[in-house]
């Protein structure tokens, strides 16, 4: 059943853009999607968590959030070369950055400018169909293990066979570390709840909704648990289908 969530393309291999039109049109649509940055630091193992927050074409620079963790910041005033990776619907998008950051504000909030990459790494990693779910009928997740002291809860967004998006009950970003592993991932599936241990990609809080935004992605997954998840893609794909074939007639 594997080869239904395949998309027509498949992988692509990595493209290296030069083209100052593509690089900039790469920074933007990472911005208009709020995708998440990771940032990791020559000779270090900690991660980082930004955004960009603005693209200024003419001065050819563009300006990230602030660090999270917070003391990341130390390393950029030191001058410390680093690394950043975003992934945009199943792209990596990644560059280095070797150039002192500038800081400074964006409306009351701290951020740091730096000059546009001379070229970034573009490729199309993703193989697996990322189906989304109906928010009129929810499936409830929850995720729970040694690192929370209490299980946190929400709602799918979408799902593949790799991973998903979730949409969790208030500010979740303080009690949830990026790149930690969590054993005990529940989604209430419609037909039966599925149990596993998932990683932290990325998690962010939108303070207008009182609502935070996480990806995880499967890991240890046991054959049942891997067929009822490709059974739900599978599902949700051919209702998405059904539903655009009848919006053409």
């Amino acid at each position: 059943m594997a080869n239904l969530f395949v998309e027509e393309n498949g992988p692509q291999p990595p493209k290296r853009l030069k083209a100052p039109v593509e690089i900039h049109a790469s920074l933007r649509m990472l911005m208009d999607s709020h995708d998440p940055l990771v940032i990791t630091f020559d000779d270090r193992n900690q991660r980082f968590q930004s955004f960009v927050v603005a693209v200024n074409r003419e001065r050819n620079l563009i300006a990230l959030d602030e660090l999270i963790p917070n003391d990341g910041e130390r390393f950029l005033q030191n001058g410390e070369a680093f690394r950043i990776e975003a992934f945009h619907e199943g792209v990596r998008i990644a560059w280095e950055c070797r150039q002192n950051a500038y800081f400074a504000e964006i409306d009351g909030a701290r951020c740091y400018w730096l000059p546009v990459p001379d070229e970034v790494l573009y490729h199309q990693r993703r193989n697996a169909f990322r189906a989304s779910v109906s928010q009129g009928q929810p499936v409830a997740v929850e995720i729970a293990g040694e690192k929370l002291k209490a299980p946190i809860k929400g709602n799918l967004i979408d799902i593949s066979a790799t991973g998903c998006k979730i949409r969790l009950d208030g500010n979740a970003s303080d009690r949830l570390q990026p790149g930690q592993v969590y054993e005990r991932f529940t989604a209430r599936l419609p037909f039966g709840a599925i149990t596993l241990e998932v990683e932290l990609r990325h998690v962010h809080f939108e303070e207008k909704v009182g609502v935070s935004f996480a990806g995880v992605r499967f890991l240890q997954v046991s054959g049942l648990v891997q067929r009822n998840i490709e059974r739900f893609v599978y599902q949700l794909q051919r209702e998405a289908r059904r539903f655009e074939k009848d919006e053409l007639f």
